[in-house]
């Protein structure tokens, strides 16, 4: 009967993945907790202890893109990672750095494109958007930086074509410690412009 039960729990929990992964793909959502719980709800589940992990939604995620998005993800993807090029050469006295669903390659088309900066004052950022007239508005993003501390930084968003540019504002030596991945807990993958470049040339 244990046995059964598990099994039957592995079952849903997959279920939910896939659901939670459909949310993303479909919907724009970028939070997996939000997923999650609409997944839940579509599916009528109340019990948390069978709500997969947010590896396991990526890897549906992934799974899903593979399996229907084909040419048409291969050709966004690289889209969004050029939109990003072109907003990091635009930034490049920040240091910035590609994080996120467009570097993992897991982006839907309604993915904002995350960006880390980093500079002596969160100031500069937007003075250098106001100097090339970009429009830009400023928020704060809560980044978790370990398991038992999370950290507010300024963010600034704009649009580089059609797509939106999401910029964390880092201190200097915040290069050297990336926040905590909402995936899997790791220390966030961070790439600079260079290996963006060579992500836009290589097969999706």
């Amino acid at each position: 009967m244990a046995k059964r039960f598990s099994q039957r729990a592995e079952d849903l929990r997959r279920m939910l993945a896939e659901e939670a992964a459909r949310w993303i793909g479909d919907h724009g959502i970028e939070d997996y907790g939000q997923a999650k719980r609409k997944a839940a709800e579509r599916l009528g589940v109340t019990d948390a202890a069978v709500l997969p992990r947010n590896v396991e939604i990526e890897a549906a995620l992934r799974e899903r893109q593979r399996l229907f998005g084909g040419a048409a993800h291969g050709a966004s993807l690289k889209e969004q990672r050029r939109a990003a090029l072109d907003a990091m050469r635009m930034l490049g006295e920040f240091e910035p750095r590609l994080v996120g669903p467009v570097l993992s390659g897991t982006a839907t088309p309604h993915s904002e494109i995350h960006l880390h900066v980093f500079a002596d004052r969160s100031e500069a950022v937007a003075i250098r958007l106001m100097e090339i007239g970009i429009p830009h508005s400023i928020h704060e993003r809560r980044l978790k930086m370990d398991a038992d501390r999370s950290v507010s930084y300024p963010a600034l968003r704009f649009q580089a074509g059609e797509r939106t540019i999401d910029a964390t504002v880092f201190p200097i030596d915040g290069i050297r410690q990336a926040p905590a991945s909402p995936v899997d807990g790791r220390p966030m993958r961070r790439a600079d412009a260079r290996e963006v470049s060579a992500l836009i040339d290589s097969p999706v």
